[in-house]
C-alpha cells in the first residue's frame, strides 16, 4: 500500500506522527464506453464553451456561480486556506463508542506510526481499547475539512470519516405516522423466523454475484472469439518521447495496418491518401485499387473459431462500408 497523506494526531501535549492509507479498494470489473456500431472508444473532452478549445487539466480552475455572478477560485486560492495547510488530526473529544450512529460512517483509512518509536501510537491505541471510547477528530484532506472517528481495529488505529449532521436526510414518511396494530402472536412468529436465520456475521462468505457473472460473461466472449484488437482499434496509448496519450481513431488504425502490410513504417506517413502515394511512385490505377481493396479487408474485429457469436459474424462485413464512407470524407 502507498500512503496518501502524512500528519500527526494531537490531543493535549501528545503528538502521534502517522501515515494514512486507504483501508478499502474497489474490485469492480473496469468497463468503458464504445460505439455500438463499430466498437470505437467513446472519449470525453474538457471543452471551453467560450473559445471552443479543448482545455488541459492543469489549466482548469474551479468556480462558484450564484446565478448572477461567477467567482473563479484558483489552486493558489484554495491552497491558501488555513485548514487545507494543516497536517494535524486534532482530537476534539472522546465519546462512548455506542453513541456513533453507523449512518454517519463514510470512508475508512488505516493509520501507521510514522516515527522510529511507536510508543505514543501504542499508548493511544490501548487507551481507546481500555476506556471503550472513540476519538472524534477534525483534519483536512483533499481540500476539505473532515470530521472523523478514530477507533481501534485489531492492533491498528482506524480513521473513519463521518458525514456532517446536515448531510444525513431526515426520514419523514407520512405512512409511518399511521397507527398499526401488531398482535403478540405475530410478533412471536416473527421472532421465531429471525431465530431460524440467526448466525455470526462472516463477510468473507459473501461475494458480489454480479461481478462474478460479469467476468464469466467476458471470458465466454473471449473464448468464443467475439473480440477485436484493442491496439489496432484504439492505437497506442502513449508514444515514446511524446507528452500524454495519443488518441488514434479507427481510420488511422486501418491506415497504419495497410502501410505495415506494404512494408512501410508508420512514422514515414506523409498524410496523403495511399492511392496518391502509389501514383507518385510510378504505380498505376490498378495499384491504387489494390490499396483500396486492402483497406476494405482490414477489420478491427477478429472473429475466429466456430464458437464465434452471430454478432461477431455480422460485424466482419461492416468495415468495408465504413471504410469507403470515411475514405470519401478524408
Amino acid at each position: 500500500m502507498r500512503a496518501i497523506w502524512k500528519g500527526a494526531i494531537t490531543f493535549g501535549l501528545v503528538n502521534v506522527p502517522i501515515k494514512v492509507y486507504s483501508a478499502t479498494e474497489d474490485h469492480d470489473v473496469p468497463l468503458h464506453q464504445v460505439h455500438d456500431k463499430d466498437g470505437g472508444r467513446i472519449r470525453y473532452q474538457r471543452r471551453c464553451e467560450v473559445c471552443g478549445e479543448v482545455v488541459a487539466y492543469e489549466h482548469i480552475d474551479k468556480a462558484y456561480d450564484d446565478g448572477e455572478r461567477t467567482v473563479v477560485l484558483t489552486a493558489e486560492d484554495l491552497g491558501s486556506l488555513p485548514a487545507e495547510r494543516s497536517r494535524e488530526v486534532e482530537v476534539v473529544e472522546f465519546v462512548p463508542t455506542e453513541q456513533i450512529d453507523p449512518m454517519l460512517l463514510d470512508r475508512s483509512y488505516y493509520l501507521e506510526p510514522d516515527s522510529s518509536s511507536n510508543k505514543a501510537y501504542v499508548l493511544l491505541r490501548r487507551t481507546l481499547e481500555e476506556t471503550d471510547r472513540t476519538a472524534i477528530v477534525k483534519f483536512a484532506l483533499r481540500q476539505r475539512t473532515r470530521l472523523a472517528a478514530l477507533r481501534v481495529r485489531d492492533d491498528v488505529l482506524v480513521l473513519q470519516t463521518l458525514l456532517w449532521a446536515d448531510e444525513v436526510r431526515e426520514a419523514a414518511f407520512p405512512t409511518l405516522d399511521e397507527p398499526a396494530k401488531v398482535s403478540t402472536k405475530e410478533l412471536a412468529m416473527s421472532s421465531q423466523l429471525v431465530e431460524s436465520f440467526a448466525a455470526d456475521f462472516a463477510p468473507e462468505e459473501y461475494q458480489d454475484d454480479y461481478q462474478v457473472q460479469l467476468r464469466q460473461l467476458i471470458e465466454a466472449k473471449i473464448e468464443a472469439g467475439d473480440t477485436f484488437s484493442t491496439e489496432e482499434t484504439f492505437g497506442e496509448q502513449e508514444e515514446k518521447g511524446g507528452e500524454g496519450a495519443e488518441v488514434i481513431d479507427l481510420m488511422e488504425a486501418l491506415r497504419r495496418s495497410v502501410e505495415s502490410s506494404r512494408g512501410k513504417k508508420p512514422g514515414d506517413a506523409t498524410g496523403e491518401k495511399p492511392a496518391k502515394e502509389e501514383a507518385s511512385s510510378g504505380g498505376t490505377k490498378k495499384g491504387a485499387a489494390a490499396v483500396k481493396e486492402s483497406k476494405g479487408t482490414t477489420a478491427p474485429r477478429a472473429s475466429s473459431g466456430k464458437g464465434a457469436s452471430t454478432k461477431s459474424a455480422a460485424t466482419t462485413k461492416e468495415p468495408a462500408k465504413k471504410t469507403t464512407r470515411k475514405k470519401a470524407s478524408a
